[in-house]
């Protein structure tokens, strides 16, 4: 790589990226997803339990059927409602973010996104049942309206308070009641706007606002975002990002996991009905089979060759550093003791391992050679195998990792070598100046 070239994508790149990563809305974005990790982990635990592939060797049909339905409410009440944590997590984080009320932003914003949902469920038969909330709203069909209304809402709320138009109280009130004559008059003139919004879409066209966004910004966003070109294109940006000592993982996951996340709330609810998945790829896909062999960059191959294969003092110690971490999908030791950072020595196995191998992991689940990820949500410190396991709910699932293992092993290996040699030769020359130094 010229140092030209180096210093041209260094000065593009590096101020985008950062600009990305200090952006407000991104961070509560990301904020707001990872309130709801805890929850949609328990969910995902229950829908594992419920899917166990022996269970109907051991267990009778009626009370395998009245396991798993005495499971089902862990996701529905998890996974299955998560626009509603996600809405509540960017109101609440918005308004942090701007050192107002945070917990009535978080509700406000709840509140706004309600008013825009449609409270009647129609059945198959074309019936309207009233004073219901189909749980597909509060979920993956909700997801894209609810991060547009929760950043709406919360812009309206903090406004209002900052412009100081509230309900002052005397100094000896209570602060909780208080706090809540204070966001009175921002919660109205905010929840007004969003009724005003619904009446206008649900009286004069006949419709609701999870519909209109579902249809034009939703659905052609988690298709584009569906496909093998997207998801190479975040591998790369994430890779380089890295590459230049940004976290990838944050700047690229807070553009996409709406996308992504919307990916898998879909194939879970399609696999907990019918038991297909509709998408290949999805929040699981990216983790397990990117981070989830060994952190970014699939680094896992890399520190068992350097533990194994190599032969100079300084790589070995890396590999006995990074091993423990690695196996658990932490990988700073290696990314920093490799010097994988501005290191454009190993800059293209660093960016082609991990392409190649989301390539050929897409190919093997188009086929039908491994399920896709059925939308479980695995904690992404699970070591290799297992999770693939997990995530796919077939041993085939891990199996294709420890062939993605050996595709990133086959690639770096050549220019680990050629590290290797350098610092033996330098580890040599520094051994023979010591020698010679001793002798005299």
């Amino acid at each position: 790589m010229s140092q030209t070239w180096f210093d041209t994508f260094s000065r593009i790149l590096v101020p985008v990226a950062g600009k990305l990563n200090n952006n407000r809305y991104l961070k509560v974005l990301r904020d707001a997803f990872m309130l709801a990790f805890p929850l949609t982990i328990f969910g995902s635990i229950a829908v594992v339990l419920a899917n166990l592939p022996f269970l109907d060797k051991v267990m009778s049909k009626g009370t395998l059927s009245t396991f798993s339905a005495a499971l089902s409410v862990a996701p529905q009440a998890t996974m299955g409602i998560m626009s509603v944590f996600v809405v509540f997590g960017i109101g609440y984080y918005l308004a942090k973010s701007y050192d107002v009320e945070a917990v009535f932003g978080g509700a406000i914003a709840l509140v706004s996104f309600l008013i825009l949902t449609p409270f009647v469920w129609q059945t198959e038969g074309k019936e309207v049942v009233a004073n219901v909330i189909p749980l597909d709203r509060l979920g993956a069909k909700g997801m894209f309206l609810g991060m547009i209304v929760a950043f709406l809402a919360g812009e309206i709320y903090r406004w209002v308070v900052q412009k100081d138009i509230t309900i002052k109280m005397p100094a000896g009130v209570p602060p909780a009641v208080s706090r809540s004559f204070s966001a009175l008059i921002p919660a109205l003139i905010t929840l007004s706007v969003f009724l005003i919004i619904n009446i206008i879409v649900t009286q004069g066209f006949q419709t609701n606002m999870h519909d209109v966004i579902y249809r034009t910004i939703q659905s052609p966003l988690v298709g584009l975002g569906s496909g093998i070109v997207p998801t190479l294109a975040a591998i790369f940006i994430t890779q380089i990002l890295w590459f230049f000592g940004l976290h990838g993982q944050i700047i690229i996951n807070s553009v996409m996991d709406p996308i992504w996340n919307t990916l898998s709330l879909e194939n879970l609810n399609s696999y907990m009905d019918k038991g297909e998945v509709p998408h290949i790829i999805n929040k699981q896909f990216m983790e397990i089979y990117t981070v989830g062999m060994g952190g970014t960059g699939m680094t896992l191959a890399v520190v068992i060759a350097m533990l194994f294969f190599m032969k100079s003092k300084q790589m070995k110690q890396i590999g006995k550093l990074a091993i423990g971490p690695g196996l658990f999908n932490v990988n700073e030791p290696v990314i920093f003791g490799l010097l994988i950072v501005m290191n454009p020595l190993i800059i293209f196995p660093w960016i082609i391992a991990p392409m190649a191998v989301t390539l050929v992991t897409y190919l093997a689940m188009s086929t039908g050679m491994v399920p896709p990820p059925t939308g479980v949500a695995v904690p992404w410190t699970v070591p290799i195998f297992i999770n693939g396991i997990m995530a796919t709910n077939s041993l085939a699932g891990g199996l294709l990792q420890i062939v993605n293992f050996s595709i990133v092993l086959l690639i770096w290996f050549p220019f680990l070598k050629f590290m290797d040699r350098m610092n033996l030769q330098k580890e040599q020359e520094e051994g023979s100046d010591e020698t010679t130094k001793n002798a005299s």
